[in-house]
């Protein structure tokens, strides 16, 4: 379950005797200095200065200084450039959504096959 936003450590301690994967999904200038778990999250989601807005942004602070723990990256995600922020950043995992999307909420399976490709390759770099 992701909790989107600025939720507090209490609103997923309600959630934890549910046995569901709880994601804290935040923004990424939100989350400095943050680890995995600060919250009783399992995984944490960093996301661009504003979250589902599909916008890129500069990666690199995160590879300088990455959140401690099981953490993805998301935010303008696309096949183009998730490589590079791949390398710059070094996460646990990454996010996509509009990024492989042809038009407003309709995926493109050629986009998700290329994305994923380029995912892999910059996991064996």
């Amino acid at each position: 379950m992701q909790l989107h936003g600025e939720h507090p450590a209490s609103a997923f301690a309600e959630l934890r005797d549910l046995g569901l994967t709880l994601v804290r999904a935040t923004s990424a200038a939100a989350a400095a200095g943050a680890s995995c778990g600060d919250f009783g999250e399992d995984l944490l989601l960093l996301d661009s200065p504003v979250p589902g807005s599909g916008e890129s942004w500069d990666w690199s602070a995160l590879g300088e200084a990455p959140p401690a723990g099981r953490w993805m990256l998301a935010g303008g995600l696309a096949p183009a450039n998730v490589a590079g922020a791949v390398a710059l950043a070094r996460p646990w995992g990454v996010d996509v959504s509009s990024g492989v999307e042809v038009r407003r909420g309709v995926k493109s399976p050629e986009l998700i096959e290329e994305f994923l490709r380029e995912v892999r390759a910059a996991g064996r770099g």
